[in-house]
Protein backbone atom coordinates (compact mmCIF):
# COMPACT_ATOMS: atom_id res chain seq x y z
CA UNK A 1 0.00 0.00 0.00
CA UNK A 2 1.07 3.41 -0.52
CA UNK A 3 2.00 5.43 2.47
CA UNK A 4 -0.44 7.86 3.34
CA UNK A 5 0.54 12.05 3.44
CA UNK A 6 0.70 14.07 6.74
CA UNK A 7 -2.52 15.61 5.75
CA UNK A 8 -4.41 12.35 5.06
CA UNK A 9 -3.07 10.46 8.75
CA UNK A 10 -4.43 14.12 10.23
CA UNK A 11 -7.74 13.41 8.14
CA UNK A 12 -7.63 10.10 9.73
CA UNK A 13 -6.83 11.07 13.64
CA UNK A 14 -9.34 13.55 13.35
CA UNK A 15 -12.18 11.55 12.22
CA UNK A 16 -11.16 9.09 15.46
CA UNK A 17 -11.22 12.21 17.76
CA UNK A 18 -14.86 13.40 16.86
CA UNK A 19 -15.86 9.66 16.80
CA UNK A 20 -16.40 9.32 12.80
CA UNK A 21 -14.44 7.44 11.11
CA UNK A 22 -13.80 7.48 7.56
CA UNK A 23 -16.02 5.20 6.53
CA UNK A 24 -19.10 6.05 9.03
CA UNK A 25 -18.35 3.90 11.86
CA UNK A 26 -17.85 4.96 15.68
CA UNK A 27 -14.89 3.96 17.27
CA UNK A 28 -15.46 0.54 18.60
CA UNK A 29 -18.19 -0.19 15.62
CA UNK A 30 -17.11 -3.52 13.37
CA UNK A 31 -17.26 -3.67 9.77
CA UNK A 32 -20.45 -6.35 8.11
CA UNK A 33 -19.20 -9.74 8.96
CA UNK A 34 -20.62 -12.87 7.19
CA UNK A 35 -19.65 -16.10 7.97
CA UNK A 36 -19.86 -19.45 6.34
CA UNK A 37 -19.45 -23.21 7.58
CA UNK A 38 -19.76 -26.68 5.57
CA UNK A 39 -17.26 -25.20 2.77
CA UNK A 40 -14.84 -28.31 2.63
CA UNK A 41 -16.80 -31.16 2.77
CA UNK A 42 -13.71 -33.55 3.55
CA UNK A 43 -12.82 -30.81 6.69
CA UNK A 44 -13.94 -32.27 10.00
CA UNK A 45 -14.52 -28.37 10.43
CA UNK A 46 -14.21 -25.28 8.26
CA UNK A 47 -15.80 -21.94 7.60
CA UNK A 48 -15.29 -18.71 5.67
CA UNK A 49 -14.88 -15.68 7.14
CA UNK A 50 -15.47 -11.82 5.41
CA UNK A 51 -14.28 -9.10 7.46
CA UNK A 52 -15.05 -6.10 5.62
CA UNK A 53 -12.63 -6.84 2.83
CA UNK A 54 -10.68 -9.18 5.05
CA UNK A 55 -11.83 -12.76 3.85
CA UNK A 56 -9.94 -15.76 5.05
CA UNK A 57 -10.46 -19.60 5.03
CA UNK A 58 -10.04 -21.88 7.76
CA UNK A 59 -10.35 -25.38 7.88
CA UNK A 60 -10.21 -28.17 10.76
CA UNK A 61 -8.51 -31.37 10.04
CA UNK A 62 -8.68 -34.32 13.03
CA UNK A 63 -6.06 -37.70 12.43
CA UNK A 64 -5.17 -39.87 14.86
CA UNK A 65 -1.76 -39.58 16.27
CA UNK A 66 0.36 -40.61 19.02
CA UNK A 67 0.39 -38.18 22.26
CA UNK A 68 3.56 -36.75 23.85
CA UNK A 69 5.24 -38.55 26.66
CA UNK A 70 5.00 -35.62 28.93
CA UNK A 71 1.15 -35.70 28.55
CA UNK A 72 -0.07 -39.00 27.95
CA UNK A 73 -3.32 -38.62 28.23
CA UNK A 74 -3.84 -35.67 25.93
CA UNK A 75 -4.22 -34.78 22.10
CA UNK A 76 -2.83 -31.68 20.58
CA UNK A 77 -3.92 -29.00 18.09
CA UNK A 78 -1.83 -27.27 15.56
CA UNK A 79 -2.29 -24.03 13.78
CA UNK A 80 -1.03 -22.61 10.59
CA UNK A 81 -2.27 -19.31 8.78
CA UNK A 82 -0.80 -18.68 5.44
CA UNK A 83 -1.02 -15.32 3.67
CA UNK A 84 -1.69 -16.00 -0.52
CA UNK A 85 0.63 -13.71 -1.78
CA UNK A 86 -2.38 -12.12 -3.69
CA UNK A 87 -4.08 -11.11 -0.53
CA UNK A 88 -1.49 -7.95 -0.28
CA UNK A 89 1.61 -6.99 -1.30
CA UNK A 90 3.21 -6.80 2.43
CA UNK A 91 2.99 -10.87 2.18
CA UNK A 92 5.54 -11.31 -0.46
CA UNK A 93 8.20 -12.62 0.33
CA UNK A 94 9.74 -12.98 3.38
CA UNK A 95 7.38 -10.81 4.96
CA UNK A 96 4.89 -12.79 4.56
CA UNK A 97 6.35 -15.68 5.75
CA UNK A 98 7.08 -13.91 8.99
CA UNK A 99 4.13 -12.22 9.68
CA UNK A 100 2.44 -16.23 8.59
CA UNK A 101 4.29 -17.18 11.83
CA UNK A 102 3.61 -14.49 14.05
CA UNK A 103 -0.40 -15.08 13.55
CA UNK A 104 0.08 -18.76 13.88
CA UNK A 105 1.87 -18.38 16.96
CA UNK A 106 -0.71 -15.69 18.39
CA UNK A 107 -3.83 -18.61 17.46
CA UNK A 108 -2.00 -21.04 19.00
CA UNK A 109 -1.60 -19.34 22.30
CA UNK A 110 -5.28 -18.29 22.20
CA UNK A 111 -6.40 -22.12 21.95
CA UNK A 112 -3.20 -23.94 24.01
CA UNK A 113 -2.21 -21.22 26.32
CA UNK A 114 1.74 -21.58 27.23
CA UNK A 115 4.11 -24.91 26.27
CA UNK A 116 2.65 -26.44 30.10
CA UNK A 117 -1.23 -26.15 28.34
CA UNK A 118 -2.35 -23.58 31.73
CA UNK A 119 -4.95 -21.25 30.58
CA UNK A 120 -6.02 -23.59 27.86
CA UNK A 121 -8.95 -22.52 26.06
CA UNK A 122 -9.36 -26.35 24.68
CA UNK A 123 -9.54 -29.69 27.24
CA UNK A 124 -6.85 -31.28 25.36
CA UNK A 125 -7.95 -34.22 27.05
CA UNK A 126 -11.25 -34.85 25.36
CA UNK A 127 -9.02 -35.28 22.49
CA UNK A 128 -7.10 -38.48 24.19
CA UNK A 129 -7.85 -42.06 23.18
CA UNK A 130 -5.76 -44.77 24.65
CA UNK A 131 -3.30 -43.18 27.31
CA UNK A 132 0.58 -43.06 25.85
CA UNK A 133 -1.00 -44.70 22.92
CA UNK A 134 -3.32 -42.70 20.20
CA UNK A 135 -4.97 -39.29 20.61
CA UNK A 136 -6.65 -37.08 18.16
CA UNK A 137 -3.92 -34.45 16.66
CA UNK A 138 -6.11 -31.29 15.37
CA UNK A 139 -4.26 -29.17 12.02
CA UNK A 140 -6.40 -25.66 11.88
CA UNK A 141 -5.29 -24.03 8.89
CA UNK A 142 -6.05 -20.64 8.07
CA UNK A 143 -5.46 -18.93 4.33
CA UNK A 144 -5.94 -15.42 4.06
CA UNK A 145 -7.76 -15.09 0.75
CA UNK A 146 -7.55 -10.99 1.01
CA UNK A 147 -6.49 -8.51 3.96
CA UNK A 148 -8.01 -5.85 4.35
CA UNK A 149 -7.08 -5.01 8.53
CA UNK A 150 -7.71 -6.56 11.38
CA UNK A 151 -6.28 -9.52 10.14
CA UNK A 152 -5.81 -11.25 13.47
CA UNK A 153 -9.51 -11.01 14.89
CA UNK A 154 -10.94 -12.09 11.48
CA UNK A 155 -8.62 -15.29 12.50
CA UNK A 156 -10.00 -15.39 15.48
CA UNK A 157 -13.77 -15.80 14.45
CA UNK A 158 -12.51 -18.49 11.41
CA UNK A 159 -10.59 -20.49 13.99
CA UNK A 160 -13.40 -20.51 16.89
CA UNK A 161 -13.99 -24.97 16.14
CA UNK A 162 -17.43 -24.26 17.37
CA UNK A 163 -18.60 -26.18 14.45
CA UNK A 164 -15.74 -29.13 14.28
CA UNK A 165 -16.97 -32.19 14.74
CA UNK A 166 -14.82 -35.51 15.92
CA UNK A 167 -14.94 -38.80 14.76
CA UNK A 168 -15.93 -41.78 17.37
CA UNK A 169 -13.74 -44.13 18.13
CA UNK A 170 -13.98 -47.97 19.51
CA UNK A 171 -10.81 -49.37 21.25
CA UNK A 172 -10.58 -53.26 20.79
CA UNK A 173 -7.76 -55.60 22.19
CA UNK A 174 -4.85 -55.49 24.13
CA UNK A 175 -4.89 -51.37 25.01
CA UNK A 176 -1.40 -51.82 26.86
CA UNK A 177 0.16 -52.92 23.63
CA UNK A 178 -0.28 -50.65 20.84
CA UNK A 179 0.81 -53.75 18.45
CA UNK A 180 -2.23 -55.70 19.88
CA UNK A 181 -4.77 -52.57 20.13
CA UNK A 182 -7.43 -51.85 17.46
CA UNK A 183 -9.23 -48.50 16.53
CA UNK A 184 -12.81 -48.64 14.60
CA UNK A 185 -13.20 -45.00 13.73
CA UNK A 186 -17.01 -44.04 12.59
CA UNK A 187 -17.59 -42.64 9.22
CA UNK A 188 -20.70 -41.36 10.04
CA UNK A 189 -21.56 -37.66 10.66
CA UNK A 190 -24.33 -37.84 12.98
CA UNK A 191 -22.57 -39.69 15.02
CA UNK A 192 -19.42 -37.42 15.15
CA UNK A 193 -19.00 -35.62 18.53
CA UNK A 194 -19.22 -31.62 18.52
CA UNK A 195 -15.54 -30.41 20.08
CA UNK A 196 -16.28 -28.36 23.03
CA UNK A 197 -15.22 -24.77 21.79
CA UNK A 198 -17.40 -22.51 24.70
CA UNK A 199 -14.20 -21.33 25.87
CA UNK A 200 -12.35 -20.48 22.92
CA UNK A 201 -12.06 -16.74 22.75
CA UNK A 202 -12.20 -14.12 20.19
CA UNK A 203 -9.39 -11.84 19.41
CA UNK A 204 -10.51 -7.66 19.69
CA UNK A 205 -7.79 -5.68 18.63
CA UNK A 206 -7.46 -1.65 19.80
CA UNK A 207 -5.90 0.18 17.53
CA UNK A 208 -4.35 4.15 19.21
CA UNK A 209 -4.64 6.80 17.34
CA UNK A 210 -4.08 9.89 18.47
CA UNK A 211 -5.54 9.86 21.82
CA UNK A 212 -8.21 7.83 21.37
CA UNK A 213 -8.56 3.98 19.98
CA UNK A 214 -10.83 1.85 17.31
CA UNK A 215 -11.51 -1.73 16.93
CA UNK A 216 -11.46 -3.42 13.33
CA UNK A 217 -8.69 -0.64 12.39
CA UNK A 218 -8.66 -0.71 8.16
CA UNK A 219 -5.03 -1.03 6.26
CA UNK A 220 -5.36 3.13 6.07
CA UNK A 221 -5.94 3.39 9.81
CA UNK A 222 -3.43 0.27 11.11
CA UNK A 223 -0.66 3.12 8.91
CA UNK A 224 -1.71 6.01 11.36
CA UNK A 225 -1.20 3.56 14.53
CA UNK A 226 1.07 4.82 17.40
CA UNK A 227 -0.09 1.00 19.10
CA UNK A 228 -2.02 -1.73 19.25
CA UNK A 229 -3.14 -4.01 21.71
CA UNK A 230 -4.79 -7.54 20.74
CA UNK A 231 -6.56 -8.88 23.80
CA UNK A 232 -8.29 -12.33 22.99
CA UNK A 233 -11.36 -12.82 25.56
CA UNK A 234 -13.39 -15.70 25.61
CA UNK A 235 -17.17 -15.96 26.49
CA UNK A 236 -16.66 -16.31 30.14
CA UNK A 237 -14.72 -12.92 29.86
CA UNK A 238 -11.72 -14.15 31.09
CA UNK A 239 -8.25 -12.37 29.50
CA UNK A 240 -6.43 -15.86 27.74
CA UNK A 241 -3.75 -13.55 25.87
CA UNK A 242 -2.68 -10.32 25.28
CA UNK A 243 -0.30 -9.09 22.49
CA UNK A 244 1.27 -5.74 22.06
CA UNK A 245 2.15 -4.13 18.57
CA UNK A 246 3.80 -0.64 17.65
CA UNK A 247 6.72 1.68 18.44
CA UNK A 248 4.21 3.98 20.85
CA UNK A 249 4.66 3.53 24.70
CA UNK A 250 1.51 3.24 26.66
CA UNK A 251 0.66 3.87 30.63
CA UNK A 252 -0.16 1.27 32.50
CA UNK A 253 -3.59 3.28 33.24
CA UNK A 254 -4.26 3.18 29.49
CA UNK A 255 -3.55 -0.55 28.88
CA UNK A 256 -6.08 -1.82 32.21
CA UNK A 257 -8.89 0.71 30.13
CA UNK A 258 -8.02 -1.30 26.55
CA UNK A 259 -8.81 -4.60 28.51
CA UNK A 260 -11.80 -3.16 30.46
CA UNK A 261 -13.36 -1.91 26.26
CA UNK A 262 -12.21 -5.14 24.80
CA UNK A 263 -14.13 -7.22 27.71
CA UNK A 264 -17.17 -5.37 26.86
CA UNK A 265 -17.02 -5.35 22.95
CA UNK A 266 -16.27 -9.03 23.28
CA UNK A 267 -19.64 -9.90 24.94
CA UNK A 268 -21.38 -8.72 21.88
CA UNK A 269 -19.32 -9.74 19.14
CA UNK A 270 -19.67 -13.07 20.92
CA UNK A 271 -23.26 -13.26 20.70
CA UNK A 272 -22.97 -12.10 16.84
CA UNK A 273 -20.51 -14.80 15.90
CA UNK A 274 -22.95 -17.44 17.55
CA UNK A 275 -25.82 -16.19 15.86
CA UNK A 276 -23.77 -16.05 12.55
CA UNK A 277 -22.35 -19.30 12.74
CA UNK A 278 -25.64 -20.66 14.20
CA UNK A 279 -27.48 -19.15 10.55
CA UNK A 280 -24.52 -20.53 8.62
CA UNK A 281 -25.17 -23.80 9.85
CA UNK A 282 -29.25 -23.58 9.32
CA UNK A 283 -27.96 -22.67 5.68
CA UNK A 284 -25.95 -25.58 5.39
CA UNK A 285 -28.49 -28.05 6.25
CA UNK A 286 -30.78 -26.52 4.14
CA UNK A 287 -28.74 -26.75 1.02
CA UNK A 288 -27.58 -30.55 1.62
Amino acid sequence: MVALSRSELDYIEGGVKHDLRSDGRGRYHFRNLSIQVGIIPQANGSARVRLGGTDLIVSVKAELGSPRSCRPNYGSIEVMVECSATAGPEFEGRGGEDLNMELSRALQRCFVGGPSGAGAAIDLSTLGIVASKFCWELFVDCLVVNSDGNLLDALSIGAALSNTGIPSVKVTGNTASEDDADLEVGDNPDEFARLDASKVPLIITLTKIGRHYIVDATPEEEMGMSSAVSVAVNSKGLILGLTKRGDGGLDPSVVTDMISVAKHIARDLIVLVDTEIAAAELRAAENQ
